[in-house]
Parts: structure tokens; sequence; C-alpha cells
């Protein structure tokens, strides 16, 4: 892993946007996988403006991470409507090329082989873009779930619905199911670029990056990725031990 400690959630926004973007000039095609929440959006305000800029976004392809299961593409709180919003409507992407969890297929087991068929077509993933929740989830893989999972059908655990019915009139109205790419999936990008904001998610990653690989803390087995990519502001960084060492290592440029 390699931990990078900003002053604030903007400053590391600013930092995994500059690296996102230099990856496109180096590879037009390149695959990335994405998230949805509030994490993220810093990282999608600087794609979009390097794209205002002249970058060229024609020719990437994506995969979203997750979606919840039942709810339509228009619902007010799908994953696609999310995407569309905040990130594919300000880019010069083709929409054909961007994908987004079925929350509606009739089959779901079927979409979900169809789903990781289709990223092996497209070379897999070159960049995946996650968050932690406080629990130490990553995609909607809960605490629990198999280290070497696929994507799949999982039940939403009550903390997470709790977290996230701030987006919704009431938490009853929160899906008790998502559509989600396993753990596994998630470990065979080339890159994972994890962002990580706030004082709520210290604890979870502290666990990630200093804890023992665990299956509740699943994104502890970040720990084992070739090339993981953890942007942190002071907040989420507060637990580390080796808070002082990883900024340390940042200053040398490792």
């Amino acid at each position: 892993m390699q931990i990078f400690i900003f002053d604030t959630p903007e400053a590391a926004s600013r930092a995994a946007g500059e690296y996102v973007n230099a990856e496109i000039r180096k590879n037009p095609k390149l695959v990335l996988g994405l998230a949805t929440g509030s994490t993220p959006l810093g990282l999608y305000k600087e794609m979009a403006e390097a794209c205002k800029a002249g970058l060229d976004y024609s020719q990437v392809r994506s995969f979203n991470l997750d979606e919840y299961y039942g709810l339509q593409p228009d619902h007010p709180q799908s994953y696609r409507r999310f995407m569309n919003e905040n990130l594919f409507d300000h880019l010069n992407i083709d929409k054909a090329n961007t994908r987004v969890p079925d929350g509606t297929a009739a089959d779901p087991a079927a979409f979900c082989a169809e789903y990781e068929a289709a990223m092996k077509a497209a070379g897999g993933v070159d960049i995946q873009v996650l968050g932690i929740g406080s629990d130490g989830h990553i995609g909607f893989n809960e605490p629990g779930s198999s280290l070497v999972s696929r994507t799949r059908v999982v039940a939403l655990t009550p903390q997470t619905i709790s977290d996230n019915a701030r987006f919704f009139e009431k938490a009853d109205d929160v899906p008790r199911k998502a559509i989600s790419m396993g753990v596994g999936t998630i470990m065979e990008a080339k890159t994972c670029l994890m962002l990580c904001f706030g004082a709520n998610k210290a604890t979870a990653v502290q666990g990630m990056i200093e804890g023992g690989i665990t299956q509740f803390n699943p994104a502890s087995i970040l720990q084992m990725h070739p090339d993981t990519r953890v942007y942190l502001d002071e907040a989420a960084a507060s637990k580390l031990t080796l808070k002082d060492y990883y900024k340390w290592a940042g200053s040398c440029g490792l």
C-alpha cells in the first residue's frame, strides 16, 4: 500500500484526480471501476474539470461497483442516476461504455455472471475507485463477506442501511439488498485507489492498513493487493499508529 495523507479531503481529491487523469493521458482507453457516495465527488469534479480543459474521455470505459437491487435506473437514489448527474454528464464519455449493475435484473445471478464476463472482455479494470464504510466494507461487501467473493446479490447490514438513510426520506425506504462486485472481483483490478475522509472512518482505516486481514474488515484484504493507493485526510488518518512514518515516506516520494 501507498498511503497519502493530506490536510483536507479537497487536497486528497485533487491528488487522486491528478493521478487518474495522468493515467488516462497515458492510456486513453483506460477501464475505470467507479464508486458512488459523497467520498469520490471531489475526485469526479477533478476529472470533469480536466475533461473541460481538453482531456479526452471518449474512449474510456467504466464499470460501477454496485447498485441497489429493486431501484429503477431513473430513481432519485439509484447509482446509475448518481453517476450520470455527478460524472458522466460532465465528460465526453460514451454512456454506452459505462456500466452500472442492473438493479432490476429479472435473473440477478445470470446478470452478475454477465457483468463479470464483460469486465474480463474489456481487459479487466485498470483503476478501481473505492471508498470504505465505517464498518470496513468495500462496495457492498459487508463484514463477513468472503474475501474471494464475486459479483452477486448481497443483503445490506442495519449499519449500512442506517448510514445510507440520509439519502432517502426515511430508513424504511432504503433497499435491503444490492448487487455488488465481490471482494475477489475488486482485487483483480490492476490498481485500487481508495479515498477515505472523516473521523468516522478512522477506526476502519486503521484496521484496513494496520490490522490483520479479516473478512470482518473486508477492506483489509487490500494489504495483499500489489498496487493500492490510499488517499486520506487528517481525520481519517488520526488513529494510524505509523501515521508519521507514512507522511515521511510520502515526502520521500514513496
